[in-house]
């Protein structure tokens, strides 16, 4: 049995991004990647827009500010390396009524303390980046863009496996002991060890860290997020990305519009609580999983105080009409 220096849990683009700066700063090192899946990165990793966000909205001085900013440079570099598939089109933060001011000033104050340039806009500045938008205000931020994520994944395989790392997939951790400074990490089908693990297994990261004998105090609760597209004839509404004034009561952005890389729009996201953790459609329910979350004392608390936003989304997911009505406070020829 290979003895491995690293070993990754998940091969989604974290996964995959721990493995390729491990065997950079480490050559020489052993280092596997695991991955339940028959391929690489097919949930949150290429279930997503594909923005590349610049770090507008973080607390300033947080990590996640800092890592956002230095990522956002890192994917760039590593793109044009690898002729990945991605544009920065820029993205306009949209205040629709008077009271949305004063949270676009906030915003405006972190991006500042963030160092990310963004740009006051009037009402007909608006109209000079989007044409069809509808607002009072807004921001310009030219530094975020959209990439294609499973192009990345695809990148980060082929350098991997140059490095001379290992990737397994169709490996689902089952158990792990720790002996003598060795994790031995079990599957149905067989056994690997490793001097050192690392946790990348995304909806599963808390499962995850309890076979490895850790009692992690949150939970993951899984959140679908539901999207539509603009016809082709609608496409000409939007060229960048469109953003609402984020409520910071909510850890959502709200519904918006995306330029994908490949030129469609994506209008969204709802985001709508799932019945499982690979919960992509209305159908995907796990009784255990529902029952665990149930019983999580923190799930109980976000329901309580946010059941009406919680009813909102759901019957936006229901009815294609109320989608389009969020839509339409940003672009209003938007139509069914």
């Amino acid at each position: 049995m290979t003895l491995y220096d690293h070993t990754i849990i998940g091969g989604g683009l974290v996964g995959l991004g721990v493995a390729y700066q491990l065997l950079l700063k480490r050559p020489g090192s052993g280092v596997l990647v695991l991955e339940k899946e028959p391929n690489l990165a097919t949930h949150q990793s290429t279930r997503n827009s594909g923005v590349i966000h610049t770090g507008i909205y973080y607390k300033p001085g947080s990590y996640k500010a800092k890592l956002c900013a230095a990522g956002r440079l890192s994917i760039l570099e590593f793109a044009q390396q690898h002729n990945i598939s991605h544009s920065i089109c820029g993205k306009l933060i949209v205040a629709t009524d008077q009271q949305e001011l004063a949270r676009l000033e906030a915003l405006r104050s972190k991006a500042d303390s963030n160092r990310v340039e963004a740009h006051d806009l009037t009402p007909e500045q608006l109209r000079e980046y989007e044409p069809h938008v509808a607002g009072v205000g807004g921001l310009w931020v030219p530094g975020a863009g959209v990439i294609d994520f499973a192009g990345l994944a695809r990148a980060l395989q082929n350098e991997i496996q140059r490095l001379g790392g290992t990737i397994r997939t169709n490996w689902k951790v089952e158990n792990a002991k720790y002996s003598q400074g060795v994790w031995t990490i079990a599957s149905a089908q067989e056994t690997v060890s490793a001097r050192s693990v690392i946790n990348c297994a995304g909806l599963y990261s808390d499962t995850i860290a309890s076979a490895f004998g850790t009692k992690p105090s949150g939970q993951i609760i899984p959140f679908r997020g539901e999207y539509y597209l603009l016809s082709d004839t609608a496409n000409h509404l939007c060229r960048s990305l469109i953003y609402p004034v984020p409520d910071p009561r909510f850890p959502f952005l709200g519904v918006h519009f995306t330029r994908r890389f490949d030129g469609t729009i994506e209008c969204g996201p709802n985001a709508v609580l799932a019945f499982a953790r690979e919960g992509y459609r209305w159908g995907d329910i796990s009784i255990s999983e529902l029952a665990r979350m149930a019983t999580f004392q923190g799930f109980r608390k976000l329901a309580i105080t946010h059941w009406r936003m919680g009813f909102t989304e759901f019957y936006r997911s229901l009815s294609k009409a109320a989608f389009v009505k969020a839509l339409q406070r940003l672009i209003p020829e938007v139509t069914e």
